[in-house]
């Protein structure tokens, strides 16, 4: 199993120093996150330049936030200055994310995103002279676009989708899936995969040409107790989001969700902890002491080709949270 990190250090200097030290540990992959205060594309170009060997992707970089020009050159200019080692990893996010936090507008999630793609690839295949694309949610008509050759015009393109809509539409044309940190390895097994290899009949594609890349949570310390506590945290403050309780209703736990989303009003996060049940961490995280990791990260071989380790780190400490990326470092390594 190849491994990947996702790049949570807590700033773009540091998640540039930890790439290349998941490089010297011999980590197949590295991702960075777009969120409020952070920028995918460009922690990926800066480490696309300090790297030499190590494929980096974004796990994930927002679609609709970006027009599609800008979102396809940045692409193409990180595989450029990779060596054709990038893979991009693009989310829709919430509706309330787009609207709220970057005033931009939603639609139908699944059907944008299938014509961003479409969209996307077509302007990867393009030098010039000019682009255009006419479709239902973009119209663009750009008579002077020219593009030298990248490494590559197949750039693969990997669809983040937590519900069964966007895991189908993942299958329908993505090279990946990138998996949500709750889900469990029962999702997986019981509706990502069914899914997956559903829809990639559907459309004529190969069986298995869409992968399960996930966000696994990790949570490793000496103190299986910490550890635990830790993972539950990060899983909690997840749940307190009403659209990923899905996930729970298949376990029976949809209380679950419920109790941490009334938490989050007052951000209580050791309640949240409490309110996490030990079988659903063991069914969602990797959280144990370091002899016990690697047989927890076997649990998801038959999975994914390529987890994304995911140190948790809502309400964690900065001692704890590094412990565990010195772990997964090792178990890299070894």
């Amino acid at each position: 199993m190849n491994l990947g990190l996702l790049l949570t250090a807590g700033s773009p200097q540091a998640n540039l120093e930890l790439a290349k030290r998941a490089e010297s540990a011999s980590m197949n992959s590295v991702w960075t996150v777009d969120f409020q205060s952070s920028n995918a594309l460009v922690q990926a170009a800066a480490i696309s330049a300090a790297t030499d060997r190590i494929e980096i992707g974004t796990g994930i970089a927002n679609t609709f936030t970006r027009s599609p020009i800008v979102l396809g050159s940045g692409i193409l200019d990180i595989d450029a200055f990779s060596g054709g080692r990038f893979r991009p990893g693009l989310g829709t996010g919430l509706q309330r994310m787009n609207e709220e936090w970057y005033d931009v507008p939603f639609g139908k999630p699944v059907s944008r995103a299938r014509e961003l793609f479409a969209l996307l690839r077509q302007l990867f295949e393009c030098s010039g002279p000019g682009f255009s694309w006419h479709g239902d949610s973009w119209t663009i008509d750009m008579p002077a676009y020219l593009r030298q050759p990248g490494p590559r015009t197949d750039i693969p393109l990997l669809l983040a989708g937590v519900n069964r809509g966007m895991i189908r539409a993942a299958g329908e044309f993505a090279e990946g899936l990138v998996g949500h940190p709750v889900h469990s390895r029962r999702w997986h097994r019981e509706v990502s995969l069914p899914l997956l290899r559903e829809a990639e009949a559907s459309a004529g594609r190969s069986e298995g040409v869409c992968s399960i890349y996930p966000h696994l949570i990790v949570s490793i310390n000496d103190d299986v107790d910490i550890a635990r506590i830790n993972a539950k945290r990060q899983i909690g403050f997840s749940f307190s989001v009403e659209h990923y309780h899905s996930i729970l209703d298949l376990h029976g736990m949809r209380d679950v969700g419920v109790a941490c989303r009334k938490l989050l009003k007052t951000y209580d996060f050791a309640a949240m902890a409490e309110a996490i049940p030990d079988e659903l961490v063991d069914e969602i995280a990797i959280a144990c002491t370091p002899d016990e990791s690697a047989e927890r990260l076997a649990q998801w071989r038959d999975i994914t080709p390529e987890p994304m380790l995911f140190p948790a780190s809502v309400a964690v400490s900065s001692a704890d949270q590094q412990q565990t990326i010195e772990h997964i470092l090792t178990l890299a390594a070894e």
